[in-house]
C-alpha cells in the first residue's frame, strides 16, 4: 500500500542496476552479537555475502533465503528494511531482543507479538493510523514452529521506543495497565508499519533479555538461559526459514 501523496516523496528505496534480487524469505537481525554469528555460520556453509549500505547481508542457496544485520533502533532497522524490500524481500522475520513489562514474563522467555505500539518517531511517517499488528499468517507459521519443538511461546503486546535511558517506570506500568504492553523494543512497531506500508509479510521473534517490571531493572544479558532459548530459537528459524510462509 502507498498513500496518494507518495508521488511527492523526495527518495525512494530502489534497486540498482547491478544489484541482484533476494529470495522472498529473509531473517532481520537486530543485535550485532546474532548477526555476526549468524552471517558467518551462513557464510562457511557455502552462502553468498552481497554489499548491503548500512548491514550486512548474506544469502543461503539451497532452500534460498537471505539474512541481514545488524540493525539497532527503528530508523536504522527501518532503512535496512525498505532496502530488503526493494531487492525483492517478501516474508521478513525480525529475531531480536525486548524487555519484560509484564510480570508473568522473565528473562529467557520468547514472544511471537501479537501487537504492537508505537513509542517511536518513524511509523508515523508511513501510516498516521493505529500501529497495524504483524502477519497472522507469518506468526501463527513461527508459534507452530517453536511450540512443536517445545519452546513455550508468549503472545504479547510490544511497545517500541527511541529511548531506553527515559522509560519511566510510571509510564512502563501504565502502558501494562491501559494497553496491556507486554514488552518494550526498539524496532518492532516501526517495522511492522513499514511491512503493511509496502505489502510483505512481517513477524518477529523476541527473546526477553531483562525485566523492567519490578522495583528494580533486573537485566538478564549473560544468563544462561536467555543464551540458550535465543540460540535455540535461531537454530529452528533457520531450519525452517526457507519455507516459511508458505501458503
Amino acid at each position: 500500500m502507498t498513500s496518494d501523496s507518495d508521488q511527492h516523496i523526495v527518495i525512494h528505496p530502489r534497486r540498482n542496476k547491478k544489484e541482484q534480487l533476494l529470495p522472498e524469505n529473509g531473517l532481520l537481525l537486530v543485535n550485532p552479537s546474532e548477526a555476526s554469528e549468524c552471517l558467518g555460520r551462513m557464510k562457511q556453509s557455502g552462502g553468498a555475502s552481497r554489499f548491503l549500505f548500512n548491514s550486512g547481508l548474506v544469502v543461503a542457496n539451497d532452500p534460498p533465503y537471505f539474512a541481514a544485520g545488524p540493525a539497532i533502533g527503528a530508523p536504522m532497522a527501518v532503512l535496512t528494511l525498505e532496502k530488503l524490500i526493494a531487492l525483492g524481500a517478501k516474508k521478513v522475520i525480525l529475531f531480536g531482543w525486548c524487555g519484560a513489562i509484564a510480570p508473568n514474563l522473565q528473562v529467557g522467555d520468547i514472544i511471537v507479538p501479537a501487537r504492537a505500539l508505537s513509542g517511536e518517531g518513524t511509523s508515523r511517517y508511513y501510516i498516521t493510523d493505529a500501529t497495524p499488528g504483524p502477519d497472522l499468517h507469518l506468526s501463527s507459521q513461527i508459534v507452530k514452529i517453536l511450540s512443536d519443538n517445545s519452546i513455550a511461546v508468549h503472545r504479547d503486546c510490544v511497545w517500541s521506543t527511541d529511548a531506553v535511558y527515559r522509560e519511566d517506570r510510571r509510564m512502563l506500568h501504565g502502558l501494562r495497565r491501559d494497553q496491556g504492553v507486554g514488552a518494550v523494543d526498539m524496532e518492532f512497531s516501526a517495522l511492522c508499519t513499514v511491512a503493511a506500508f509496502r505489502g510483505i509479510e512481517f513477524t518477529a521473534i523476541l527473546t526477553v533479555s531483562d525485566e523492567l517490571w519490578g522495583d528494580s531493572w533486573r537485566p538478564g544479558f549473560s544468563k544462561k538461559l536467555f543464551m540458550e532459548q535465543k540460540q535455540a530459537a535461531l537454530k529452528l528459524l533457520l531450519a525452517h526459514l526457507g519455507h516459511i510462509g508458505d501458503k
